[in-house]
């Protein structure tokens, strides 16, 4: 189905409120005709024919965007276009916001978080934040969860919020794994040049008024770092700059952490995300199928929710899937292209949730290798790569902490765990075959 196509939806539902809405005349002679062609920032825009068109419509502003509202498609307000025109263009609800000095995804937002009772707490305890960041009560801010479930996207909203609200502070998100290799590098610089490079790494980290570091739990056992930062750490409380930390478990299970940078993690305010209730999960859906663009049905939404886990990345994989089918047979969402797209049966009895066992097994099977294999120290290529799925496999269907998943791998530590995971995202792109691995295991698992 095409985008075109798909506006044209979106649209149709609008105007069946609007109708009741504007004068019938109004209706029937400037708001029907208008054409659907984008949505942007959660709005649609609308083609007129002429800005007499356009300057009718818009003295009907508040009447549109109430139809848009109780449509309830997740979109806010309208845009209008004439071709040619400077008063009403594209340019005007394009996002023309300049690009922060910090490595964020800009669709990271607040507004695209989606809250249920799992994340309430945690979503309002990062709002305090992004609204007062410093705060007494709130710093630091710890947030912890499993893989999957909304702690990056809370970490980088904080920071585009500030950097649309606050552009005067200085805000640095960063991982945990680039905040060490910078320390790194500057301990083992070029002689000449370590000193001065020693001196750039303190500097640019101490002169912030937000730090935000994602995945703690990577320094473990590594100390110099955990040095390092602990330094950063009271310098930047001690002049009440925000500090906001995210791991996958709680300060206290950190144990390869040195003792005082746990407790000064546990000083602050502590924010777990937990799992998604059903209806948060299809909202999540409901959104991401928006921001792509496409009306899913409430059915199928339903049934993608039923046979996933709690991984958002799993149900957003699941809602690609059966948008690319809905592209390549150029059929609208159904119930039954949904089925026959994830290769499941709509009236098959519910299927047994994952586990770390059933993902083992199913990866063994597919790849014809023993578990001991699996999880050894062989390097052979085809171990190797069956390894490294069979990680991504326990990243992407389950929502354990990434220490949970290396001590099913054999005692893969925490490094190695995310290398995989990160590998086999990268292969999937680029290899079919290793697409289909993937996702022939994955079927396997949730058939068991």
């Amino acid at each position: 189905m095409s985008e075109k196509t798909q506006f044209e939806l979106l649209w149709n539902k609008i105007k069946e409120r609007a109708e009741k809405l504007v004068n019938p005349v109004t209706y029937s002679a400037y708001i029907e005709g208008l054409e659907p062609v984008d949505v942007v920032n959660k709005k649609i825009v609308l083609r007129a024919s002429t800005e007499m068109v356009a300057g009718v419509v818009t003295k009907n502003t508040e009447k549109l965007r109430e139809a848009i509202v109780s449509a309830e498609i997740g979109l806010t307000d309208f845009a209008l276009v004439v071709e040619g025109s400077e008063t009403y263009s594209l340019d005007e609800v394009s996002d023309s916001a300049d690009t922060p000095d910090v490595a964020l995804d800009k669709r990271f937002t607040f507004d695209s978080f989606v809250v249920g009772s799992s994340n309430k707490f945690v979503f309002a305890a990062a709002k305090s934040v992004a609204e007062d960041p410093g705060a007494e009560g709130f710093n630091p801010l710890y947030i912890y969860g499993g893989t999957g479930l909304g702690k990056t996207h809370l970490m980088q909203a904080i920071a585009n919020e500030l950097a649309q609200k606050k552009p005067s502070l200085k805000v640095i998100y960063t991982t945990s794994e680039k905040f060490l290799n910078e320390y790194v590098d500057s301990m083992f610089a070029k002689k000449g040049a370590g000193r001065d490079e020693e001196s750039r790494f303190r500097n640019k980290y101490r002169s912030v008024d937000v730090l935000l570091i994602d995945d703690i739990q990577f320094w473990a056992g590594k100390y110099g770092v955990q040095e390092a930062f602990f330094h950063t750490f009271n310098e930047l409380f001690g002049q009440h700059k925000q500090i906001v930390i995210s791991s996958d478990c709680p300060a206290k299970e950190l144990t390869t952490l040195e003792e005082r940078l746990r407790t000064r993690f546990e000083g602050g305010l502590i924010a777990d995300i937990q799992p998604p209730d059903v209806e948060t999960k299809v909202a999540i859906l409901k959104r991401k199928a928006l921001e792509k663009k496409y009306i899913v049905p409430d059915d199928v939404l339903a049934f993608l929710v039923k046979n996933s886990d709690n991984n958002v990345r799993t149900l957003e994989g699941r809602l690609n899937t059966v948008i690319f089918a809905s592209k390549l047979h150029e059929e609208p969402i159904s119930l039954k292209l949904a089925a026959i797209a994830l290769q499941e049966a709509i009236n098959v009895e519910e299927s047994a949730e994952a586990t770390p066992e059933t993902i083992i097994r199913a990866t063994c099977t597919h790849f014809n290798v023993t578990k001991q294999e699996l999880l050894g120290k062989n390097k052979r290529q085809e171990l190797v790569r069956a390894r490294q799925i069979c990680t991504y496999l326990m990243c992407d269907m389950l929502a354990l902490p990434l220490v949970s998943v290396g001590k099913e791998m054999g005692g893969r530590d925490h490094a190695t765990v995310i290398y995989s995971r990160d590998k086999v995202i990268e292969l999937m792109r680029v290899s079919d075959s290793i697409a289909k691995d993937v996702s022939d295991i994955k079927s396997a698992v949730l058939k068991q």
